[in-house]
This record gives C-alpha cells, structure tokens and sequence, in this order.
C-alpha cells in the first residue's frame, strides 16, 4: 500500500517539478532548467507549496482517472493512465488493463500515438506493482499491443486508417530498445553512451520526438521517463536531472517518473520536504490507497 501512495504522491512531485520548470522557458537547454533547481535546493529540501509549484492538468486528470476508477467518473490519456496500471497490476487482470486504459486515452486523445501511449503507462505501473525487471518493460509492452489492436478492431471504426500511426509507435519503440541493447531476451542491462549529460540528453530526447520537443507525444513520454528509470536506478536525483530537468516537456514525463518511481522504490529515497505540503497530497495519498486496496480485492 505504501508503495501505492507514493506513486501518486511521487507523480505529482513530478509534475510540479516538471512542470515549472517546462513553463518558465519553453526554449531552455537541459542543463540550463537543472540549474534552477540545483541552486534552489527544490529537488533536495524546499518545500513543494501549492503557490510557488503548482502541479498541472497531467496532475489534475490522473486524479480525475484515479477518482473514476475507485469511484466512478472521468479519464485521461498517457500521463494520466498510471493508475489503471496499479488497479489492474495482476497479470490475470492483462486484458482488462489493456481495454481500460486504450479508452482512457480515447477519451481525449483519440489517436493512436495517444492512446497506446495511454496503454504504455498502465502496462509500465503494472510491472512496477509486479516487480519485473525494469530492463523487461519495454518488450513486453511492444509485445502486449497486438491486444490493443485486437481490441480496437472490435471497436473502432476504420481501424485501417490508423494504421501507419500505429506502426510509428511500434517502430519508435523497437527503434529505443535496440539502442539501449534491451530489445531480445538476453538479460542485458540498458547501454548508454558513454557521456550522456543534459545536452547529450537533450540530443536524444530531440530525436525520438515527432515535433523536436521531447515528451510532447504518446510515445516519447513515456520513453523519456523510461529512459530516466533505467539510468536513474534508486537515485531520486539522477531522476529528476534526466526526467523533470530537461528541455522539453518535462511535466509529463516528469509525472510518468515519479509515479513509476514510487512503485519501484517508496518514499524512502524523497526527501520529505517535497511532499509534505504537495497540492492535492491528501487526496492522491487516499486515492493510492484505495487503488491499492481495490486490486487486492481482485479475484
């Protein structure tokens, strides 16, 4: 459960981090957005406070998501699809996760860029809540979106139209995995360059965008905050640096990071000054709990 609520909890830090960061300068380097938080202390001790770091809508719709799936009411898209993840986490509950959340994407993002990206999310908040190997993540999802596309024929209507888009996720993804050298089931550890700083990282995150914003799509959020993961190990900071601290739209991708991060490793590694007067903390702890709760339920 602990873990439950630090996802929520984490996202959200994320997202504020992320999220200031992106909307001071839409045109700033990475490096250039890791010295304001370096110098303010914001990703060691200050207070995340509701005035100063407000979290965004990626924050907003994943409670509204959270909410729907523990109440009853509303969706989202890649962002905002952690949750569906972490109330469908068991592998029994595989098809059920990949429907929830591939119309959660729809819901507003009606494209297949968004709502497999959508898919990518809830896929990855599950295997956290499993405890799979992170370096397994990326194949199993390219492996598991042959259900999506099984379950959209059923319901969307000129499926054949999406098809080039949907094999741009695909190839986008399988593009990634071969060059971090995660693509096969050797057991390997993700390869990096040998100097991938925030310039560097920009350079990357530049090239697997469509539009030369990294995080801007369905596709490369997700990406990016994997990446982060893999290179970040249990470090929060190493996190924040390759997610939260870049130059392009590091609120989403800084969402994607700290939820994820919660389910691998708790709030252990956070200092507790960024989160303790969080926007919404009490309700995203209670949503954690209850997504926590709900899925052990599951028979």
């Amino acid at each position: 459960m602990e873990k439950f609520k630090a996802a929520m909890l984490l996202g959200a830090v994320g997202d504020a981090l992320g999220h200031r960061n992106a909307h001071k300068d839409t045109s700033a380097s990475g490096r250039k957005v890791q010295e304001g938080p370096q110098t303010s202390g914001s990703l060691d001790q200050r207070p995340l406070s509701p005035e100063k770091w407000p979290v965004s809508d990626n924050t907003i719709m994943h409670l509204t998501t959270a909410g729907a799936l523990t109440t009853g009411s509303g969706f989202g898209a890649a962002t905002k699809a952690m949750c569906v993840g972490m109330r469908y986490w068991k592998p029994e509950r595989l098809q059920t996760l990949v429907e929830v959340s591939v119309e959660c994407g729809r819901m507003t993002h009606n494209h297949p860029t968004g709502f497999l990206g959508s898919l990518c999310t809830a896929l990855f908040a599950s295997y956290a809540a499993q405890g799979k190997p992170l370096e397994q993540w990326g194949r199993d999802m390219v492996r598991t979106v042959p259900l999506a596309e099984e379950y959209c024929k059923k319901t969307i209507r000129h499926l054949a139209e999406y098809q080039e888009h949907w094999f741009y996720f695909e190839a986008k993804w399988q593009f990634y995995l071969e060059e971090r050298k995660i693509s096969d089931d050797t057991g390997s550890k993700a390869v990096f360059p040998d100097r991938y700083d925030a310039e560097e990282r920009d350079k990357a995150y530049r090239k697997w965008s469509s539009e030369g914003r990294g995080g801007r799509r369905g596709h490369d959020a997700p990406m990016i905050a994997y990446d982060a993961l893999l290179g970040a190990g249990n470090s929060w900071t190493e996190l924040c640096h390759r997610a939260m601290c870049h130059g392009g739209e590091s609120g989403a991708t800084g969402t994607i990071a700290g939820c994820l991060f919660g389910l691998l490793h708790g709030l252990d590694a956070v200092p507790e000054g960024l989160y303790q007067d969080l926007e919404h903390r009490e309700e995203l702890a209670c949503l954690g709990e209850a997504l926590y709760r709900l899925s052990a339920e599951d028979k």
